[in-house]
C-alpha cells in the first residue's frame, strides 16, 4: 500500500543507518530534496548506489553519511570534479569511503538483474578494460551454449531505492518522462521505493515513451514541488546552470563546504525552506 507522506516521514521511516541505497535520476529528475533530508536527518555508513554521483552525492559523502559507494561515472557534470568525494577518497575526510567502480552498462544490467531477483548481471564488457584488476566484483564466466568468455557482476538490489518523478495519481501510480536512466530499475530491485514529485494529480496523462512505475512498488510517495532542484524537470523548471559552477568553488574548501550545509540544509526545516535560504542569499548578493 503506497502511502502519501512527508518527505521527513518518509526518510524516518525507511532510510535506515547502513542501508544500501540508490538515488538515480539521469540528467533531470534527481531526487535532491531526498538527499537533503537524509543529511539532515543524519543517517550514517550508507552504501550508495547511482550510475552518475553529481552534486546530491558529494554532500552526501562530504556530511559524513556515506561509507562505500558503487558507480560508474562521478563528477560535477559540465564543469569538473566531485571535490567533497575526492577529500573523501584521498584523505579519508570526513571519514573513509570505499569505493566500486563499474562501467555504465555493468551497472545498468546490474539495477535489471536486481529487478528480475537474478544473483548476478550478464554482459559482453571490460574487453582491454583494467577496470577488472581493480574490481574483485567484476569476474567472467564461459557461455555454456557458445564458449564466449562474458563479464558478470554481483546484481544491485538496494534496501531503498530513491527517485524524483513529475506525477503520481492519489492511488501512487508515478509518471516519468523525458530522458530517462535507470529509475524504474532501480526501484523494480528494491526492497522500498520512495518517490518526491512535482504534483500529484487524479489521472495520468502519459506522453508517448513515458514511464509508468504501478503503485504497487511504491511505498511512500512526498510531494516536493522542485525537488530535482539543481537539476531540472523536463515540462517543471530548467536546470540551474549557476548551481552547478557555483558548487566547485564551495565544495573545494572543507569549511566553506560545512558553512553553507549548515545554513542550507542543517538549519533549514525542509527543501522548501532551502529554496527560500538560497533565493535570500542570491539577492544579497546581487
Amino acid at each position: 500500500m503506497t502511502e502519501f507522506v512527508t518527505l521527513r516521514e518518509a526518510v524516518a521511516g525507511l532510510i535506515h543507518d547502513g542501508d544500501c541505497v540508490a538515488m538515480e535520476g539521469f540528467t533531470h529528475l534527481i531526487p535532491s530534496a531526498a538527499g537533503h533530508e537524509v543529511i539532515r536527518q543524519g543517517r550514517k555508513d550508507l552504501y550508495l548506489v547511482r550510475m552518475t554521483p553529481d552534486l546530491i552525492y558529494d554532500q552526501l559523502i562530504g556530511s559524513g553519511c556515506v561509507s562505500r559507494l558503487r558507480f560508474s561515472w562521478g563528477g560535477n557534470p559540465g564543469v569538473g570534479s566531485l571535490h567533497r568525494l575526492r577529500d573523501a577518497v584521498e584523505r579519508g575526510w570526513p571519514g573513509p569511503l570505499a569505493l566500486e567502480e563499474h562501467s555504465h552498462a555493468d551497472m545498468a544490467n546490474a539495477y535489471v538483474a536486481g529487478a528480475a531477483n537474478l544473483p548476478f548481471s550478464v554482459l559482453r564488457g571490460y574487453q582491454g578494460s583494467d577496470l577488472p584488476r581493480h574490481n574483485t566484483n567484476i569476474r567472467f564466466i564461459r557461455c555454456p551454449f557458445t564458449d564466449e568468455e562474458l563479464a558478470v557482476s554481483p546484481a544491485i538490489r538496494p534496501d531503498v531505492t530513491v527517485i524524483h518523478a513529475q506525477k503520481a495519481d492519489r492511488r501512487g501510480n508515478v509518471l516519468l518522462w523525458g530522458i530517462l536512466g535507470v529509475q524504474k530499475e532501480a526501484a523494480m530491485a528494491a526492497k522500498r521505493v520512495i518517490v518526491t514529485v512535482e504534483e500529484i494529480v487524479d489521472s495520468l496523462d502519459a506522453p508517448p515513451n513515458a514511464c509508468i512505475l504501478p503503485r504497487v512498488v511504491v511505498n511512500a510517495v512526498c510531494l516536493q514541488p522542485g525537488g530535482a532542484f539543481p537539476s531540472y524537470a523536463h515540462g517543471y523548471y530548467a536546470r540551474d546552470n549557476r548551481y552547478y559552477i557555483a558548487w566547485d568553488d564551495i565544495a573545494r574548501d572543507r569549511e566553506t563546504f560545512k558553512a553553507l550545509m549548515q545554513k542550507h540544509v542543517h538549519n533549514t526545516a525542509d527543501f522548501n525552506e532551502f529554496r527560500r535560504v538560497l533565493a535570500e542569499s542570491a539577492g544579497a548578493a546581487a
